[in-house]
């Protein structure tokens, strides 16, 4: 009967030992599931964190191309502007100086038609 009580005993130790074997490795099993999921989560997060910054990097560097072009067609737009107004100045020049020589002339005409009517209007012979 002892030994019956012992070998039932070792049986049931035996069962319990084999189940905790397989809790332990239906543990392990879980644990190595749970971390693989993580990490492909992660990694896919990661992934797509770096897809970003390349699209970022190559719209930053397309974006100061741009800025450059539109720098220097600035400049140029600006020396145009500027060779216009330089233009107009000079016409305003040239219009004052028509003005001056009209002036000028206008004087010089009735000068000459004062000295005209004078002479027009002495004797002949004086």
């Amino acid at each position: 009967m002892l030994s019956a009580l012992l070998k039932e005993h070792q049986a049931r130790q035996q069962q319990h030992r084999e189940l905790q074997e397989k809790r332990r490795k239906d543990t392990i099993a879980a644990a190595t599931a749970v971390t693989q999921a993580l990490g492909e989560n992660l990694n896919s997060g990661v992934s797509q964190a770096y897809v970003n910054q390349k699209k970022l990097d190559a719209e930053a560097k397309q974006l100061q191309t741009q800025a450059a072009t539109y720098a220097k067609k600035t400049l140029q737009w600006l020396a145009v502007v500027e060779g216009f107004n330089q233009a107009l100045k000079e016409i305003g020049d040239v219009e004052n100086w028509a003005r001056s020589i009209e002036s000028d002339m206008r004087i010089i005409s009735t000068a000459l038609e004062y000295v005209y009517k004078d002479e027009a209007s002495k004797p002949p012979g004086m």
